[in-house]
């Protein structure tokens, strides 16, 4: 039996919270899905990852992202 799907989607906006190695989203209809993980080790590590060390802190309580981040420019 075959089932032939005509669809139209229009997304506004789409927010998500979280992702992992094996997060599937989909979007309108599919056959099958057959989500996959494969973990590799590209960087050619031999140990494990040094410990964390203390967070960076403000006088506040403003974000403080671990990673520099610089700031958008603006559209012209």
């Amino acid at each position: 039996m075959n089932f032939f799907v005509t669809q139209h989607i229009v997304i506004h906006s789409l927010k998500i919270d979280g992702i992992s190695n094996s997060s599937v989203c989909q979007i309108g209809s599919a056959g099958i899905i057959k989500p996959v993980s494969k973990l590799y080790n590209t960087g050619g590590f031999t140990e494990p990852a040094p410990q964390l060390g203390p967070l960076p802190t403000t006088g506040s309580e403003e974000f403080v992202p671990l990673i520099p981040l610089v700031s958008p420019s603006r559209l012209r």
